[in-house]
C-alpha cells in the first residue's frame, strides 16, 4: 500500500516525468577518452559488422579544424582497419599523418563541412537496403519510434550526380542536405552528419535499419503514418547526447572485446 503522501501514477505529469528521465540519462552517461583515430577505427568496423563495407566504398571523417580531418584510408576496408592506420589530411586530401591515401571521396565531405559549420563528423556508406532504396525513387519512410531520429531530419537527392571525387558533386550533395543530419542519394547510398563522431556513426547505424524496415514493411503492405507531435518527441529524445553517446559506447565496448586489434 503506498503511503497516503506519495505521488500516484496518474497523478504525476507528464512534463515532469519526461525532463527526469532526461536528466537521469544524462547524468548516467559515462564518458570515455578514446582517441579520435580510435574512435573512426571503432566506427569502420562497427559499419562493417552492419553489412556497410562490402567494397572499398564509404568514407568516415573527422573535422579537427578548419583545415585538418581525420578519414579512413582507402586500402585495406572497414574490417581492418585499426586506430594506427587512420590518416590525417588538410582539406586539398594531402596526407598529414599516415601511410596511406583517403578516398577520393572524401572531397565531397569537405563541401559539407564548409556549407555546414555546426557539424563534426560525416559517414557515407553504401549498405545493402539503403543501396536498394535508393534504387527505387523512394524517400526514407519514418513511422517506426526506433528509427524516428531521422523525421523530418532526411534530405532526398533524386539523381545521382556521378561518382562523387569531384567538386560538382560537393556542390549538388551539400547543397541538397541542407541543415538535415541526413541523407538518401539516389542510385548510390546514405550520408550522415553530426557534431560528433558518435552522432554521425549512430545515425548511419540506424538509417540502414531504417531502410531495411521500411522495404520489408512495404513488402506486405502499406506503411501507417504516426502522429507528427509523436514523431517529434522521439527524435529529439533518441538524438540526446545520452542515448547517442550511450548507444556508441556499447558498441565500442564490445568491438574492443571481441577485435582488441582496433586499438593497436
Amino acid at each position: 500500500v503506498l503511503p497516503e503522501n506519495h505521488p500516484r501514477l496518474s497523478d504525476q505529469d507528464d512534463t515532469v516525468i519526461r525532463d527526469q528521465v532526461d536528466r537521469e540519462l544524462q547524468d548516467s552517461l559515462v564518458e570515455n577518452d578514446w582517441s579520435i583515430p580510435l574512435r573512426i577505427a571503432l566506427t569502420c568496423r562497427k559499419l562493417a559488422t552492419e553489412g556497410h563495407a562490402e567494397t572499398l566504398a564509404g568514407q568516415v571523417t573527422f573535422k579537427a579544424d578548419e583545415n585538418t580531418f581525420w578519414a579512413n584510408p582507402i586500402f585495406g576496408g572497414f574490417a581492418n582497419i585499426r586506430q594506427s592506420t587512420v590518416l590525417q589530411i588538410d582539406e586539398n586530401l594531402q596526407v598529414i599523418e599516415g601511410d596511406s591515401i583517403p578516398n577520393p571521396g572524401v572531397r565531397f565531405h569537405i563541401w559539407i563541412y564548409r556549407a555546414r559549420p555546426d557539424i563534426r563528423a560525416i559517414v557515407h556508406t553504401h549498405p545493402p537496403h539503403a543501396s536498394a532504396l535508393s534504387l527505387i525513387g523512394r524517400e526514407l519512410a519514418i513511422a517506426h519510434m526506433d528509427v524516428a531520429m531521422f523525421y523530418d531530419d532526411c534530405a532526398y537527392l533524386p539523381e545521382w550526380p556521378g561518382v562523387p571525387v569531384a567538386n560538382e558533386e560537393g556542390r549538388i550533395i551539400s547543397q541538397t542536405l541542407g541543415d538535415k543530419n541526413s541523407i538518401l542519394l539516389a542510385n548510390h547510398g546514405l550520408l550522415t552528419v553530426g557534431k560528433s563522431l558518435e552522432e554521425a556513426t549512430y545515425l548511419a547505424v540506424q538509417f540502414e535499419r531504417a531502410a531495411r524496415l521500411q522495404l520489408l514493411a512495404e513488402s506486405v503492405g502499406e506503411i501507417q503514418p504516426i502522429r507528427d507531435d509523436h514523431a517529434r518527441d522521439a527524435h529529439d529524445f533518441l538524438l540526446q547526447d545520452s542515448v547517442v553517446f550511450g548507444t556508441f559506447n556499447a558498441w565500442a565496448e564490445q568491438l574492443l572485446r571481441k577485435e582488441p586489434d582496433i586499438a593497436s
